[in-house]
């Protein structure tokens, strides 16, 4: 990091500071605006805001770094832009109609207040021990890569503690972000967000450019081809094998003796990363999930005014969604190439002696291309678009965890509570999500991939809020007991297995090795996640639909304009004359662009 490039970041960290500064100055100081902008933001902020809050330190730093371990395996989840569309199309009239501040609000008005209940909870322990916990991980491996010899001792000469730059970088994020998000709320963290997304986005592309120049010998073409070339086929095919490929069998029958010596059954084997089959169920599941049903995502939509906002801003969205993989995953690719062809010295502990990257180390992937691939001045832009997308995501997530715990919990405990007293309340909740996530990043520092950690989680626990939202849209019969006991029994399977994989990702005491070959606890381990995240949708889907056939139809009163068939012609007017032929199109280019990625990627 050389002068100017202190210089840029400097100039970035002072036009936040103003943006928010002006942003506090126009705030209100009630519910409305402090959570939801005032309902106020525009199609281009919407859209922004949504894309800045999800391309967060999970994306810019785990997204390469799985790019450099597996190739453009987890484009599929970047390629989920389409799932955006069915936000624009599908739920955005409902949540236009219902006029709610959370995901569990609508839950409420839909089925009733024990599913709003359940829903907050769970939402709130997702938000900690994936997206809070990661980005604050992430924060600190930026700063690990770009300030290495960053450190202090805390406390006495003999003993105290040595504080390195991982958790100086970790902690100085959360400040940053949790400051102007706690003052501004919504309508700080949506206005930088437009800020962060421009920074981004020219600043990841410079990366992709200069790394395939350097590739390249000064050209873009070669360069590419040599990525190609290096990388091989198969980190450039998204469709990988439902079989694991060392040929091992999904199902093992041989007797396994155990650590005692006696004789267990055999068991499943599933732990194939990104097998095709899961991508093709698992991942549009967690997709819908999270860009139809998440709070951190959905929240902007509701900031709009009406639907046609609304719409419009899910669409921009949408767009930019194409982007990633050619910002994040490809440098990725970019970084193993460098490493591997020798172009880069610094760069070869990327890759090990097999030939293949290194987990520990490809998680730096992308700051360590800032570092040795940029000249001076890019750099500093650069590392303000990485710096953009770590506040960004963090400013979204510690917003959406304030609304829910404020509107869902708070309000219901304190329903005479004020309006200043709500806003406190949110900013005191923020401070309370953070002390917490700080606790749970030894377990994301075990994990082997960041953006692979995140997925895993997610798969754990969205399922069952798929279920109840997407089912309870489509079909009206669906009531308020098969709701519950479908998000009930769906979270009881999701923190078993999230139990079942903790002491083995961080290597606790005993589970150095994991848990006893062939025992159920093992098997349970195993099993690839997308294929358990698939096996909970199935469960909660069944245990829902079985629940309210047995029990009596919802009141049509309570349903009404909540579900397609309960829809009125009203409400069909007013949807209809939201849209004209270029939301329309835009959609369709969306849809084009995806299709073509797929068919590109194919090894």
């Amino acid at each position: 990091m050389e002068t100017l490039d202190w210089v840029m970041i400097g100039g970035y960290f002072s036009l936040l500071l103003g943006v928010a500064w002006w942003v506090v100055s126009k705030s209100k100081n009630t519910a409305a605006d402090y959570f939801l902008a005032g309902r106020n933001l525009s199609w281009w902020v919407v859209g922004a805001s949504i894309f800045a809050s999800n391309i967060g330190s999970e994306h810019v730093v785990g997204l390469a770094g799985s790019g450099a371990k597996d190739g453009v395996a987890l484009a599929h989840y970047e390629l989920h832009a389409w799932c955006l569309l069915m936000l624009a199309w599908v739920f955005v009239p409902f949540y236009a109609r219902s006029m709610v501040f959370t995901m569990p609000e609508f839950l409420e008005k839909r089925f009733s207040i024990g599913s709003r209940y359940v829903l907050s909870i769970v939402s709130l322990i997702t938000f900690v021990v994936s997206k809070i916990a990661v980005g604050i991980y992430a924060g600190g491996v930026v700063f690990s890569a770009l300030l290495p010899d960053l450190n202090f001792h805390l406390g006495p000469k003999e003993g105290g503690w040595d504080i390195d730059s991982f958790w100086i970088g970790s902690v100085l994020v959360i400040l940053l972000t949790g400051l102007y998000t706690m003052l501004g709320g919504m309508r700080a963290v949506a206005y930088n967000d437009v800020v962060q997304t421009i920074v981004l986005i020219v600043g990841s592309a410079t990366l992709t450019i200069y790394g395939l120049l350097l590739l390249g010998d000064n050209s873009l073409a070669a360069g590419w081809t040599q990525l190609r070339t290096i990388c091989g086929s198969d980190m450039f095919n998204l469709w990988k094998p439902l079989l694991p490929p060392d040929g091992q069998l999904i199902w093992r029958p041989e007797l396994v003796k155990d650590s005692a010596g006696g004789m267990v059954h055999g068991a499943w084997y599933f732990n194939n990363h990104f097998p095709w089959l899961g991508m093709a169920i698992c991942a549009p599941v967690i997709g819908l999930w999270y860009w139809c049903t998440d709070q951190y995502i959905v929240q902007r939509a509701l900031g709009a005014p009406d639907e046609k906002t609304a719409r419009r801003g899910s669409i921009f969205a949408a767009f930019l969604k194409l982007f990633p993989v050619y910002l994040f995953i490809i440098p990725g690719l970019i970084c193993f190439a460098l490493a591997a062809s020798g172009k880069v010295e610094a760069l070869k502990p990327i890759v090990g002696a097999d030939g293949k990257a290194v987990a520990a180390q490809a998680q730096a992937a992308f700051p360590m291309m800032v570092v040795h691939v940029l000249p001076a001045g890019l750099r500093g832009l650069v590392v303000a678009g990485l710096l953009s997308a770590l506040m960004g995501s963090l400013a979204g997530v510690f917003n959406a965890c304030s609304t829910l715990f404020t509107i869902d919990l708070y309000e219901k405990w304190k329903p005479k509570a004020t309006q200043q007293q709500i806003v406190q309340t949110g900013r005191i909740a923020t401070a309370a999500m953070v002390v917490i996530a700080l606790a749970w990043i030894p377990v994301v520092k075990g994990a082997s991939s960041l953006y692979e950690y995140l997925q895993q989680i997610q798969g754990y626990l969205a399922p069952p809020i798929f279920v109840v939202f997407f089912f309870g849209v489509f079909f009206k019969r669906l009531n308020a007991k098969g709701c519950w006991w479908a998000m009930v029994v769906g979270f009881i399977m999701g923190v078993f297995r999230m139990l079942v994989d903790t002491p083995v990702t961080m290597k606790l005491a005993g589970f150095e090795k994991g848990y006893a070959e062939g025992s159920f606890l093992w098997i349970v381990n195993n099993i690839n996640f997308q294929y358990f995240s698939i096996l909970i949708t199935i469960v909660s889907a069944v245990v829902m639909v079985s629940v309210s056939y047995l029990s009596a139809p919802p009141p049509e009163s309570q349903i009404r304009s909540l579900t397609f068939g309960t829809t009125t012609a009203a409400d069909k007017r007013n949807t209809r004359a939201s849209w004209d032929w270029r939301e329309v199109a835009a959609s369709a280019f969306v849809l084009a662009a995806i299709l073509a990625a797929y068919l590109y990627f194919r090894g």
